[in-house]
């Protein structure tokens, strides 16, 4: 950006690479060759976009007659005014202050001035769903962006090619009209923006065939987007300068993706942890196995002890989800599901309840008609 140093102004003619003497024809000229070469939608590069605002303050000073002959003086027009001094009646919206000068800026000429027809461009938002392993390891994604962009015939200016904007006939270019109304205090002199102009101080005579005069223009393109690994559900990513254009070919806005997770079919995933079930037979989880599990990146082993229960829960770790930015990983917890089987026939019945009395676990068998009860009354001496 022109940033002025302590009592220094603005050099707006350098940054047009123009002559104070130029012609504003010759300073439309420049502008359109820089706006060209540094638009965000044709130059990515920070330093670029920042090069651009520059470029487009300077055109915006330049391009109008009084900031233009403040500058020829050594102001800058751009300058705060007053000093530092602050305002002393506060200065918040519907403060005295306000007030005041809404009422008697016409008689002390404290104008608020023209504003500009170059106006920062809205952010956008656009949301995009990826797959888990999109998600945990990164992607480079096109996508289409329906948005506003710079118009090519009129750069930006909202002019048809050969024309420039005229001082508006009705404020003088101040952006502002005034008129006398009566009120408590007396006859009052109230200022308000310019109707003819919309408070920009010019018009356009012969608007941009192209874009009407708006200096964008309405177009879809594709953006690469690179989503980083460890990105998690609901998260955006911030792509700066690749928002809407604004009005009179304004810097863009930023554009922001706001990335959704696909449910995934065996995994959910807290954090940078990953959770899934497997289910085992009762006697797999009785004697021990080994099972494979495709992973989002690799297969796993996993390792059945014998003994296993309902519920417990493996634990690989670092076989989760890179984290944000990090080399490292989290876990995957693998809980363990045990199947009881449901329908047996007579051989497997047999063998059961021949394992059963074995273990001396006849109790939980449903032919023992003194079951539980009978077990715990002999222990207690009941009768």
């Amino acid at each position: 950006m022109i940033a002025p140093v302590a009592g220094t102004v603005r050099n707006y003619y350098g940054a047009l690479n123009v002559r104070p003497d130029a012609t504003p024809e010759e300073i439309k000229r420049a502008y359109r060759k820089l706006a060209r070469e540094l638009h965000p939608d044709v130059n990515p590069d920070p330093e670029a976009q920042n090069r651009f605002k520059e470029v487009t303050t300077a055109y915006e000073v330049l391009s109008d007659p009084e900031k233009r002959r403040i500058v020829d003086l050594g102001g800058d027009p751009l300058a705060p005014a007053g000093g530092g001094g602050g305002n002393p009646f506060g200065g918040g919206f519907g403060s005295f202050g306000d007030i005041f000068e809404t009422f008697f800026s016409g008689a002390t000429g404290a104008t608020r001035g023209p504003r500009s027809r170059i106006r920062q461009g809205a952010d956008a938002l656009l949301r995009i769903e990826l797959s888990m392993a999109e998600m945990a390891f990164g992607v480079q994604k096109d996508i289409a962006v329906e948005t506003a962009v710079l118009c090519q015939t009129c750069s930006g200016d909202g002019c048809a090619p050969g024309t420039r904007p005229r001082t508006c006939d009705t404020c003088s270019g101040r952006g502002e009209v005034s008129s006398m109304q009566r009120s408590l205090l007396g006859p009052v002199m109230t200022t308000r923006q310019c109707p003819a102009c919309g408070g920009t101080g010019q018009q356009i005579p012969s608007p941009c065939p192209t874009c009407a005069g708006d200096g964008r223009v309405r177009a879809r393109r594709s953006i690469a987007v690179d989503v980083p690994g460890g990105i998690e559900d609901g998260m955006r990513i911030r792509m700066t300068g690749q928002g809407e254009v604004g009005p009179g070919g304004g810097p863009a806005g930023d554009l922001y993706i706001e990335v959704t997770e696909q449910p995934h079919e065996t995994f959910t995933r807290e954090g940078s942890d990953l959770h899934c079930t497997v289910a085992v037979p009762m006697t797999a989880a009785a004697l021990g196995t080994d099972l494979s599990l495709q992973g989002l990146d690799a297969e796993e082993r996993i390792e059945i002890r014998p003994g296993t229960q309902s519920g417990s829960v493996i634990t690989l770790r670092g076989r989760g989800v890179p984290r944000l930015r990090s080399a490292t990983r989290g876990d995957l917890h693998v809980h363990v599901e045990v199947r009881t089987p449901t329908r047996l026939d007579e051989t497997q019945e047999k063998l059961l309840r021949e394992l059963a009395e074995l273990r001396n676990e006849d109790i939980s068998l449903g032919g023992n008609r003194g079951g539980l009860f009978s077990k715990v009354r002999d222990a207690f001496g009941t009768r």
